[in-house]
């Protein structure tokens, strides 16, 4: 019998300074069963860093053609694709393909790792390369529920996210400039 996804309920006041964007976001949000919190919590702030009308969760784990998270139009043209943590180049340049906009956000401990060796391949590919600070993404874990209430302020390639179980900041940085 397969494992069930956890479901997780967010409640976000979302304060992109940066983008003059303030929304708030109830996003319900399944935990793979492989999933770890890091990452799942490290999708979710991705998705807050790039929140538009039609972004969307996608199957992500659960699906090997479709992405952790994306935007498609009204006509079913794929905007934006969003990955989640250290893929394969390749996977990244078939996406560079179909999609008008790739991003990546890696945030663990091989994350460096990756980078060294993939920065060639996934910066011909015009794929945008982000990566989270793998301690704070550790933290912002740990004020973790299954109903969560979330304050997020983005500015500055950094992100102060406040809940009533306290507080982290996140920062990111760079890695290329597709």
């Amino acid at each position: 019998m397969a494992l069930k996804p956890t479901i997780f309920k967010f409640n976000i006041a979302l304060s992109n300074v940066d983008h003059n964007q303030y929304l708030d976001l109830n996003l319900t949000v399944a935990q793979h069963p492989s999933e770890t919190a890091e990452r799942m919590m490290a999708r979710v702030l991705a998705y807050c860093l790039n929140a538009s009308e039609d972004l969307e969760f996608a199957r992500g784990l659960s699906a090997s053609d479709e992405p952790d998270i994306w935007q498609r139009s009204l006509d079913g043209r794929i905007l934006k694709w969003i990955e989640i943590g250290e893929p394969v180049a390749e996977r990244l340049r078939k996406a560079s393909h179909i999609a008008e906009e790739v991003k990546v956000y890696c945030f663990n401990t091989k994350s460096d790792l990756w980078w060294a060796r993939s920065e060639k391949e996934v910066t011909a590919a015009k794929v945008q390369a982000i990566q989270f600070d793998w301690g704070q993404i550790v933290e912002l874990a740990g004020l973790l529920a299954r109903t969560l209430q979330l304050s997020i302020t983005v500015t500055d390639q950094s992100a102060f996210i406040a809940s009533d179980a306290g507080s982290v900041e996140v920062n990111w940085r760079l890695l290329n400039a597709p």
